[in-house]
């Protein structure tokens, strides 16, 4: 599901305009509004949250009630996060910063300047980073659910559709991976700097799938696994860019992750055409987009109905 690319990216121009145009005074602390207004299955939301969502609505340019709005919205957040919860989906720390650094570096800025601009602007770094992660975890609900329903076009229709609007049948690119994991525990996290030297000289020799486990075989707690083959629409986001400037035979920058510090190899990659890779690529398109909103709306309401919501 793209929807996290395009909630997160709407904001981008917006967001460039507003925060210098917006005064240091907008700035909201937590002391000034801090009441509950609403408690959701026994979750409280603070006037302050809600002032910070009308905040960020108002660097996208929305229009009508933001405070109404927000508060609408937050209630969704809140059912949004329980429900991921209880399906066990975990957003990373991590996937969270390297969401966040993207959308900084999209927008030409740093990440200490994109944490200024949310602060002046009273949306804050970590209200973003909450709706960040709101979002990629409700992207991954929705489709476990797409998925569970089998999806609504089979692959024969899309190229069928395809056609008839004049389209040919798309190729896409089809990588071999291979994933390299320096596993690093919790508990050892403070050696990570030691761990990620080793990964970064394994990584400058490598040349090729056929020698991983070689190099592999004299170091301690480093796992490789044979991905198989993945087409690019199918390529992990947070790897996804990286994958793309590597070439065949090379691997990606070393990243850290909740396992520890990993790199991925480009066994090989090449262009194929089938009607598979046409079904990923019309859903790349846009048109997922508008099946995932469908849904969404509807897993909401079915989320809002079960729930008990209080106004304070």
């Amino acid at each position: 599901m793209s929807s996290i690319r395009k909630y997160l990216f709407s904001t981008s121009f917006a967001l460039l305009v507003a925060a210098s145009a917006i005064p240091a005074a907008v700035s909201i602390s937590p002391a000034q509004a801090s009441e509950i207004k609403y408690v959701v299955n026994n979750v409280p939301i603070t006037t302050y949250d809600i002032q910070r969502r009308a905040a960020f609505m108002k660097l996208q340019h929305r229009k009508g009630n933001l405070n109404k709005l927000a508060a609408d919205e937050m209630i969704e957040q809140t059912l949004r996060v329980a429900e991921t919860k209880r399906l066990g989906i975990n957003v990373s720390d991590q996937q969270v910063e390297d969401a966040f650094a993207r959308f900084a570096s999209s927008n030409k800025m740093s990440t200490k300047q994109l944490t200024g601009a949310l602060s002046q602007a009273g949306v804050t770094a970590e209200h973003f980073k909450d709706f960040i992660r709101a979002q990629m975890s409700w992207n991954q609900a929705l489709s476990s659910r797409y998925r569970s329903q089998g999806g609504t076009m089979s692959e024969q229709d899309v190229v069928r559709r395809m056609l008839e609007q004049g389209g040919s049948k798309p190729s896409a690119t089809e990588y071999m991976l291979q994933q390299v994991i320096f596993v690093v525990p919790a508990k050892e996290r403070g050696n990570i700097g030691k761990r990620k030297r080793e990964a970064e000289a394994m990584r400058a020799r490598f040349s090729g799938c056929e020698s991983t486990r070689q190099f592999a075989k004299g170091l301690l707690d480093v796992t490789v696994r044979d991905l198989g083959r993945v087409l690019a629409p199918e390529l992990p986001a947070e790897w996804a860019d990286q994958i793309k400037k590597t070439k065949t035979g090379g691997a990606t920058p070393v990243r850290q992750t909740d396992r520890g510090i990993e790199f991925i190899g480009i066994c090989s990659a090449r262009e194929v055409s089938d009607d598979k890779v046409a079904k990923m690529v019309f859903q790349s398109e846009g048109n997922k987009d508008e099946q995932a909103e469908a849904m969404s709306k509807r897993y909401i309401a079915e989320l809002r109905e079960k729930a008990r919501i209080v106004e304070r």
